[in-house]
């Protein structure tokens, strides 16, 4: 049976990276006997930025095995997430990888998907959406790349860290009333029919039915503490983890 797999927040460059890079080979060796596509949902790297000849060292282990699985023919699909959003061409030329910097509707196995990172979505959160802007814009990108790769990169290095300490990951579920992409979830619901929302950037592994009491919305958590992950057979989509007996789902 063909599988369509979605992960998200790897955040390799923060600490521990090596052994989370081995730990996501490992786990795309396993998914690659049945997987049919993959869907990499945003914050694979917890800093990146691309010079015309320069990318950040390190991670050849993810990027040795994603060419191979290319190589193989299958599909993956990348979206930028708030710590990756500087990914542009490399993937893509290099590997072949499509590059998806929005959320999109995509219809699987009969089942209408929303897809996307999850960060800027829904009300509130000014601060965040101004900078978010700020560098998405082709001319603050253009000034950033004057600068030498060691210093730019140190300082991507830097921002990611000072951002993650400023706004730490939250380990506790809030309901329906709190969590912010739930109510993105159930307002979109008025405009689109949507079987599945698909968002990482919460960091908690979450699945939870919506206002329509059919439609719901899956965070994929992230590899730091839960290595979790979702997979769709066609028919059927869960939650699921990867060398961690205690993952918990939170709904």
């Amino acid at each position: 049976m063909h599988k369509t797999y979605f992960v998200s927040d790897f955040h390799l460059g923060t600490p521990g990276s090596r052994e989370r890079e081995k730990r996501v080979v490992r786990w795309l060796d396993k998914i690659s006997e049945d997987a049919c596509e993959l869907y990499l949902v945003g914050d694979v790297f917890d800093y990146w930025f691309e010079y015309g000849q320069v990318v950040p060292k390190g991670f050849v282990r993810l990027l040795g095995k994603l060419g191979e699985l290319r190589d193989n023919g299958l599909p993956v699909y990348f979206f930028t997430g708030n710590h990756d959003m500087w990914m542009f061409r490399y993937l893509e030329d290099e590997l072949g990888i499509s590059i998806y910097r929005r959320p999109i509707v995509r219809e699987i196995g009969g089942k209408r998907f929303f897809i996307g990172h999850g960060d800027g979505l829904g009300h509130g959160d000014y601060g965040y959406k101004f900078i978010k802007a700020l560098f998405g814009n082709p001319i603050c990108q253009w000034l950033f790349a004057r600068l030498h790769p060691n210093f730019g990169l140190w300082l991507m290095k830097a921002f990611s860290g000072s951002s993650r300490k400023a706004n730490p990951s939250d380990p506790k579920f809030h309901g329906e009333k709190k969590e912010r992409l739930i109510q993105f979830c159930n307002a979109h619901l008025d405009k689109e029919d949507v079987d599945f929302f698909i968002f990482g950037h919460r960091h908690l592994p979450i699945d939870f039915r919506l206002k329509n009491g059919k439609s719901r919305y899956i965070n994929l958590g992230e590899w730091i503490r839960f290595n979790s992950y979702a997979v769709f057979d066609g028919q059927q989509l869960e939650v699921k983890f990867f060398e961690n007996d205690k993952g918990e789902v939170f709904s």
